[in-house]
């Protein structure tokens, strides 16, 4: 999953991604429809937009990523239906809630030091394990993925990866 904030960087990784999130917590409601719109007219994977809900189903998004403090992933399926709600997480008990609640998918982490986030204390791979193998639904990691620790993150038994500098 590439996390992007504009639908140009999104048009510039969606031939390298499986799905493309737009984060743009800066934008307005209005500019961030705009943009949403363009990514999900432009691109042939999934767009997920970053916690509203109400411009997923204004753009015809495939679904939303909720952080952690969002709204309660129930409350967004109660929104979206059959849409893709996913909940981004920094434990077990947290990813845990989320399966119980709906969600299709968690993203945890960080699990290495991360550029975009770097006074959050990472949690390792071993933690990362240790989630997959508590789930029954998809675990995608999160924090400092490089290439080079890929083949890390698909032996813990996570689904795949979300990542920002990966992908810029």
């Amino acid at each position: 999953m590439a996390i992007v904030s504009s639908a140009s960087a999104g048009l510039r990784v969606a031939a390298r991604a499986t799905i493309v999130q737009l984060r743009a917590p800066g934008l307005s409601t209005a500019m961030l429809e705009k943009e949403a719109n363009h990514l999900v007219a432009a691109v042939s994977v999934p767009v997920l937009i970053s916690s509203r809900c109400d411009v997923v189903l204004a753009t015809g998004a495939a679904g939303v990523n909720l952080p952690e403090s969002d709204i309660s992933v129930a409350d967004a399926r109660s929104l979206l239906g059959k849409r893709v709600v996913g909940r981004s997480v920094h434990s077990i008990d947290s990813a845990q809630q989320a399966e119980r609640e709906g969600a299709d998918f968690v993203i945890f982490g960080p699990v290495w030091r991360s550029a975009s986030h770097p006074d959050t204390h990472p949690v390792g791979l071993a933690a990362l394990t240790q989630v997959v193998r508590a789930m029954g639904i998809p675990v995608l990691a999160i924090g400092g993925v490089t290439e080079e620790l890929l083949a890390e993150v698909l032996a813990s038994g996570a689904a795949g990866y979300a990542a920002i500098g990966l992908f810029a």
